[in-house]
């Protein structure tokens, strides 16, 4: 099994806090999609032996994409990979692409999975964040999307804000709670370098929330939407049953998958590689039947090492009999004697062979990951 990703670019406008590959110029969309299918085309051979069971469209802002680029990509997939008949389609979409003209002809489109990014129901978060909808807006097209069919949804909040309080975040999470969608991804506020935010911030312009603050937030989030039947099953993802996000967890358990565009990654396991984040050199390669890409090759230890980071974010968590047989009885070891403390104060759990962070361990999640980690 494998996964396909998508990158598309493009943006109508940019986000005060995105430090994303994007471009706002969508004249550029047209030729850029010909050298995505292209891209497609050419390495056919990558998952000779795999079958498809998620394709990810990811951006950047997908829904910016018209009918007949979104006809040209699926083309290309089903000509060089074979796709599963339940394969999970997920396309990312800003609320105010989604007027009741995009939704119709989404639904004439092999999506099954709709990933909308809301951020916040409070309208002076959304302008704050540079976004270009309403919460008015946000739910308008939650609602149009159920109407139209879409039975898995997802949505994205953000927390952490400058200014936020806990009674907005509240409000946020029940509103996306009344909305009766089906999976809801939370992330706190990052200041990313090279992000107008970040400069707002090293201005003096904003002030960070505290740390209190923070966790304060997100035990309200844990707390607020697992009474309501979500399960918690990676740090910033809940999901209704039967609609954990299949795409994101296969980055968490490991499996191959081929990523499409500038700047996209790929893993096979054994490798890793990705393209060129440059809009031209990333056409110009694939024209030359010469994608424009750097690889690595992952080592025993940096395998360790991710295999921590990305179980322990899940419910799954570590499986100590993978984890011997994987790694090799020296990585083993070292986890079992640096993973003691955390036993005895209750910041993770075993379940037969299975290690996971507990309730509280969560809050403290990077350092319990740092402190595993193979330096």
């Amino acid at each position: 099994m494998a996964g396909i990703y998508i990158h598309i670019p493009f943006c109508k406008t940019r986000c005060i806090y995105c430090d994303f590959f994007t471009s706002t110029n969508e004249t550029e969309i047209d030729s850029y999609v010909e050298a995505l299918c292209k891209e497609i085309h050419l390495r056919k051979d990558e998952l000779i032996d795999d079958v498809v069971k998620t394709v990810y469209f990811g951006g950047g802002t997908p829904s910016r994409l018209k009918k007949n680029h979104i006809e040209q990509i699926f083309e290309a997939i089903r000509a060089n990979y074979q796709l599963t008949a339940d394969a999970e389609i997920t396309i990312e979409a800003n609320p105010d692409d989604l007027t009741h003209h995009y939704v119709d002809m989404l639904c004439k489109l092999p999506f099954n999975r709709v990933s909308i990014g809301v951020q916040s129901f409070d309208d002076y978060e959304l302008k704050f964040l540079s976004r270009r909808h309403d919460a008015s807006g946000a739910i308008e097209a939650v609602k149009y999307c159920q109407k139209k069919g879409f039975n898995n949804i997802s949505i994205d909040l953000m927390y952490g804000l400058p200014n936020q309080t806990l009674a907005i975040w509240k409000r946020s999470l029940q509103q996306a709670i009344d909305l009766n969608v089906q999976h809801i991804s939370a992330y706190h506020l990052i200041y990313e370098e090279k992000t107008r935010l970040y400069s707002l911030l090293q201005a003096g312009k904003v002030n960070p929330v505290d740390e209190d603050s923070s966790l304060e937030m997100f035990a309200t989030l844990i707390d607020t939407l697992t009474k309501v039947g979500f399960e918690h099953y990676e740090i910033s993802a809940f999901a209704k049953q039967g609609f954990i996000s299949q795409h994101n967890s296969s980055y968490w358990t490991g499996l191959k998958y081929l990523g499409f565009g500038p700047s996209a990654h790929s893993f096979d396991g054994e490798h890793r590689w990705w393209n060129v984040s440059s809009l031209p050199k990333y056409i110009a390669g694939i024209n030359n039947s010469t994608p424009n890409l750097e690889k690595e090759d992952i080592d025993l230890t940096t395998k360790y090492n991710e295999y921590i980071i990305t179980g322990l974010r899940t419910v799954w968590g570590i499986d100590l009999e993978v984890l011997k047989s994987r790694f090799g009885d020296e990585l083993y070891d070292y986890f079992l004697q640096n993973s003691k403390r955390y036993f005895n104060l209750e910041y993770l759990k075993k379940e037969n062979t299975n290690v996971t962070l507990t309730h509280k361990g969560i809050f403290i999640s990077d350092g319990i990951m740092s402190d595993l980690m193979k330096v």
